[in-house]
């Protein structure tokens, strides 16, 4: 707990008031299914989609109201509509991003090492379009023990039909 608080800290004086760091520039065109160039994706997104989708920003913590979403349904990517993660899997980690103890199925989120800020995480992507999500945690829940911390911004919320 204490380590997830400090994170958390660290995260959040990171972000300050905006939007966080970018280790990495946008993704190249034609790596995923769904592919866009970089004015296509531009006007596709918001901006601060853009900047978390493509450019691997962080919005700032407890600000989606993804977060604190609780119906049944599914989040998707923003950036491409494929299902990312079922409500079901959604756990209140108390960090300020929406998180999931897994995803809604292993082929639809990749991962991949980053090393910014001097730590050393694992990156979350959708596997259709590259979008970066968020980070990958050891310190989750069971069955999985896992925390993927999503930016809300960089999904949607389907909601189950009635």
């Amino acid at each position: 707990m204490i380590t997830r608080r400090l994170v958390l800290v660290a995260a959040a004086g990171a972000v300050g008031s905006g939007w966080a760091w970018r280790p990495r520039g946008a993704r190249a065109a034609g790596a995923f299914s769904v592919s866009h160039s970089d004015a296509e994706w531009r006007k596709l997104l918001t901006p601060e989609q853009y900047a978390v989708l493509r450019e691997s920003a962080t919005e700032r913590p407890f600000t989606s109201p993804l977060d604190k979403e609780k119906r049944r349904g599914t989040f998707t990517c923003a950036g491409c509509d494929q299902e990312l993660f079922s409500s079901t899997t959604k756990f209140e980690s108390g960090t300020g991003w929406p998180s999931f103890w897994a995803p809604i199925a292993d082929a639809a989120v990749g991962t991949e090492r980053d090393t910014t800020l001097g730590m050393v995480r694992t990156a979350v992507h959708c596997s259709r379009c590259g979008g970066h999500l968020g980070h990958l945690f050891d310190d989750g829940p069971r069955p999985t023990g896992l925390r993927y911390c999503m930016n809300g911004i960089a999904m949607r919320f389907k909601p189950l039909a009635a």
